[in-house]
């Protein structure tokens, strides 16, 4: 199945004034970018928006999803399970990489450079930030990751340390610590290992929060955008 040339539907919050930076939020699997941007809308109790910094909203192409018996879904990629313990699938990763990058540079056709964009996502929308930036926009000025994980032998650990670009984009990790499908253990795990190979990180958990978003984790979320990509 050749996902290469997938043009990806996106939904957009526009910026109030002068379009300055961008960030790109990724949203879980099974979800869509419509599902994510209202999602934090519900929680915050408002949009996600900025004077000066557009929020894209991707939604990921439907395909066979092999956790779910080969269901059609919307992921970034397919996983052989949800475990820390198998190996990726790199196959995929690496051609919604592709696939990512060109929102990437629409934002730079449009005017705004890499080191004015964050790029994060929630659960698989994290861990697939992470082979993103980590391993092909390694300017960008930020990457956050929200109930998310790697797998224990992720590329992602062996690109952070090899990296040219230094420093690389700071991550900002959060974890609810009642999380029952992305363990609150695999999300610290990933966290410390991230930070051994190189990687400025930090890392919040959230007491009692479940496979959920917040508004404390989406105040402290828009308040480190600001700092990121502050005029």
């Amino acid at each position: 199945m050749n996902m290469a040339a997938v043009k990806l539907q996106k939904s957009v919050v526009s910026q109030t004034g002068k379009h300055t930076a961008s960030v790109i939020f990724l949203h879980g699997s099974g979800d869509t970018g419509p599902g994510l941007l209202s999602w934090v809308c519900d929680v915050l109790g408002q949009n996600l928006a900025f004077e000066n910094i557009r929020v894209i909203y991707p939604t990921a192409p439907s395909r066979p999803y092999t956790p779910m018996r080969g269901a059609l879904s919307h992921v970034w990629f397919d996983r052989h399970k949800i475990s820390q313990d198998c190996p990726e699938h790199l196959e995929s990763i690496d051609s919604m990489c592709d696939n990512l990058s060109t929102i990437v540079q629409d934002e730079i056709r449009a005017g705004i450079p890499k080191h004015r964009m964050v790029i994060g996502g929630f659960s698989m929308g994290g861990a697939m930030a992470l082979h993103l930036v980590s391993r092909y926009q390694q300017d960008v000025a930020g990457i956050f990751a929200l109930s998310s994980f790697l797998n224990k032998d992720s590329v992602v650990y062996q690109a952070v340390e090899n990296a040219t670009q230094r420093p690389l984009p700071e991550l900002l990790q959060c974890h609810g610590t009642a999380d029952e499908l992305v363990f609150h253990n695999w999300g610290k795990e990933t966290n410390s290992l991230l930070e051994k190979a190189g990687l400025n990180t930090s890392f919040h958990s959230f007491p009692d929060l479940n496979h959920q978003l917040c508004r404390q984790e989406l105040e402290l979320l828009r308040s480190w955008i600001l700092k990121k990509l502050s005029l």
